[in-house]
């Protein structure tokens, strides 16, 4: 698994994630269970965005004092980049699967923060450990990009026929299960996952909602870590693209929530993009598409996708 990334960088990062968490946990327990509003998620998205920026500047800079190429560290930045976009770019569609299971068990907006932040950290551990072990099997086995590629193209296919349909959670099999094993309350009891009634401690629908979000997570992550791994096998930047991108979800849901209707064509967009770094990864012992191009076809499609979502969307008011 090797890695332009020096051990200090490795450790800087790892430090800007507990950073990073410890500072959304404190703001999260300050706000208490309150609504967060467009502006302030548009003021936290922002953050979360020009901090990716400014660890991509750096891991620049580290690149070229190591090995003293600016050329490599042009490129490295490069694929960090386009792996940050292509990972953002899917964690919206992963945040829309969210607002429907907030929606399907009636989540009151000031419970749902919670939900979110452990959604995230059991996001950024999952990750990581997929990504270790699928650099390693990439190392040893290269024919298994041809099995992510040809699975990332029947994904894209599958996405854009489910696009602009409503999953039924009623038919769910893990909903089911779910509810097989476990008692569950009808009523929230604020925050809490699990309560008391008629003296038996029973589930209540949060914590039914925790862990449709932790298998939506395992869903998302089988998606997207493939797809990074079209951009670059480098295991530092595979990583660190993931997990910036998914640092700012929590705000990104409630950014999302509020204009979910503007971006109703997004999730072709995003079917589109998925086989094209499909046949990508297809192609990559025949052609190999340069990087910068991969970078463009991305914006884009989203670009694209984004400006047709707007124009045909109804009006719709933000708080």
């Amino acid at each position: 698994m090797d890695t332009v990334a020096p051990l200090w960088l490795w450790v800087t990062f790892c430090v800007i994630v507990l950073v990073s968490l410890f500072i959304d946990f404190v703001v999260l327990k300050k706000q208490g269970a309150q609504d967060i509003g467009f502006k302030e998620a548009l003021h936290w998205s922002m953050v979360w965005i020009v901090m990716s920026f400014l660890f991509n500047g750096l891991f620049w800079w580290a690149v070229k004092d190591s090995t003293g190429s600016v050329e490599l560290a042009n490129a490295k930045s490069l694929e960090f980049l386009t792996g940050y976009l292509i990972e953002k770019s899917l964690a919206v569609d992963n945040i829309f699967v969210f607002l429907m299971i907030f929606t399907y068990f009636a989540v009151p907006s000031a419970f749902q923060k919670r939900v979110l932040m452990i959604g995230i950290v059991g996001a950024i551990v999952l990750r990581t450990v997929m990504i270790l072990a699928g650099s390693w099997l990439l190392a040893e086995f290269h024919w298994i990009l041809y099995v992510f590629g040809a699975f990332l193209v029947l994904t894209g296919i599958k996405m854009w026929w489910a696009a602009g349909k409503e999953p039924d959670l009623n038919n769910n099999p893990a909903l089911k299960l779910l509810r097989k094993v476990l008692p569950v309350s009808k009523n929230f009891d604020g925050e809490k996952f699990m309560t008391i009634e008629n003296g038996q401690r029973i589930a209540t629908p949060l914590f039914m909602v925790i862990c449709l979000i932790a298998i939506t997570d395992v869903i998302f992550a089988v998606d997207s870590i493939p797809a990074i791994f079209a951009i670059t096998s480098d295991p530092f930047i595979v990583l660190t693209s993931n997990v910036m991108a998914i640092l700012g979800l929590r705000a990104m849901y409630f950014l999302l929530a509020a204009v979910a209707d503007k971006f109703h064509l997004l999730s072709y967009g995003l079917a589109v993009i998925l086989v094209f770094i499909g046949l990508k990864m297809c192609l990559i012992d025949i052609y190999k598409i340069p990087v910068s191009v991969s970078l463009a076809v991305v914006v884009g499609i989203l670009g694209f996708t984004m400006f047709l979502s707007m124009k045909t969307a109804k009006p719709q008011a933000l708080d």
